[in-house]
């Protein structure tokens, strides 16, 4: 299997493991506990550039656009079962600064870009509704003109970083139809623009995951994102970067379980024997591992293409798709492995377990990936 990664990608991987291994993990469990990061890691990370690294570096950035820098961060995230914690980081990074980058004009960037990659300024991005699921056509919250302001009313749910987000990217209607959609950043602090419960959630406990309430908040034209009514195309633009992004962190969650499970089985005796020496234990692992190494050539040819700029909206869905049932697939069988042992929390495995579900509802459900494959294979 090819080698993506060179020597600069390995260095960066030895330092954001140590700040991983220093600043997140030994907090883990606090904020699993509170449901939520501390936004000072966001700082802490901005000051050692594991935020912003595609931000020019006129504005603070490391100014190298380069996706596997970011999927670096996703494998140590992964490694370190942070999958909570780790979510409002790859969120920020692979997710939200491309829109700023793509969309803000010279005085947006000036404004912006500077905390995005300094991790001063948390990003978002708030699309769903109640009621609209996937639905992007259905949004009701609406964006009126007056003058130069837009008023906006309406909510948003399910929202990552929802509590911690300083600039929030919101899908909003401007107008009818499809091509009635505009991008518009609400600021933390604008007045009527609420943020509502940190949602309790069955896994990924430490993402902060809200309800966001918009009552006459009144938001300048200057923070509209690119051209009035274009926020479904706008939308779409980083759309296979997202779904890559999840796909890496699949892949590794995948491939961490497969390690944890190694060493575990290796310590472990049942019967009398090493719960390895176990048919049934050897016969899974090698299962696991071959999906895992197989998927690994198929993730590092979507890195290529996608640094090359050519990954298309199918493949994307394909190795979103496939990592993410992957993912679940893993981590179920090698919690197995763990027996009661699994399910205790104490154990990176069961909370891992928990954090795979949403994996395959988040960024377009495996459904709408199948959808959009199809339509490809059948033309």
């Amino acid at each position: 299997m090819a080698e993506i990664y060179d020597e600069t990608h390995e260095l960066f991987r030895a330092s954001f493991r140590a700040f991983v291994e220093a600043e997140m993990a030994p907090r883990r469990e606090e904020w699993e506990s509170e449901g939520i990061t501390d936004r000072s890691v966001y700082a802490a990370a901005g000051r050692h550039g594991f935020t912003g690294m595609a931000i020019p570096e006129e504005y603070g950035g490391g100014g190298v656009d380069d996706f596997r820098f970011n999927a670096v961060i996703s494998e140590e995230l992964a490694r370190a079962g942070l999958g909570g914690a780790g979510l409002g980081l790859t969120l920020h990074n692979d997710v939200t600064t491309p829109y700023f980058l793509e969309y803000c004009n010279e005085e947006q960037s000036r404004r912006w870009l500077p905390g995005i990659a300094s991790g001063e300024l948390i990003t978002a991005i708030a699309m769903t509704e109640p009621g609209t699921g996937s639905d992007l056509a259905s949004i009701a919250t609406t964006a009126v003109r007056d003058g130069d302001e837009y008023v906006v009313n309406g909510a948003k749910t399910f929202i990552t970083n929802g509590i911690n987000s300083d600039l929030v990217i919101t899908v909003c209607r401007t107008g009818e139809g499809r091509g009635g959609l505009s991008l518009i950043i609400l600021e933390r602090g604008m007045e009527g623009f609420e943020r509502g419960r940190n949602l309790d959630k069955i896994g990924q406990h430490s993402a902060d995951t809200a309800e966001l309430f918009f009552s006459d908040v009144r938001v300048p034209v200057a923070n509209r994102l690119g051209e009035e009514g274009k926020g479904l195309e706008y939308l779409a633009f980083n759309l296979a970067q997202e779904r890559l992004s999840l796909a890496v962190y699949g892949l590794a969650a995948s491939r961490s379980a497969l390690d944890w499970t190694v060493e575990y089985v290796k310590e472990r005796s049942a019967f009398g024997q090493s719960v390895a020496s176990f048919q049934n234990t050897k016969f899974v692992l090698a299962e696991v591992a071959t999906e895992v190494e197989v998927t690994t050539s198929f993730i590092n040819d979507c890195m290529i293409e996608h640094n090359e700029g050519g990954l298309g909206s199918t493949q994307a869905a394909m190795a979103k798709l496939w990592a993410s049932e992957l993912q679940g697939r893993t981590l179920d069988r090698c919690l197995q492995l763990f027996g009661g042992y699994g399910y205790m929390s104490e154990y990176p495995i069961g909370p891992a377990y928990a954090d795979a579900r949403i994996t395959r509802i988040y960024g377009g459900t495996s459904e709408i990936m199948k959808t959009i494959i199809s339509k490809d294979v059948l033309g």
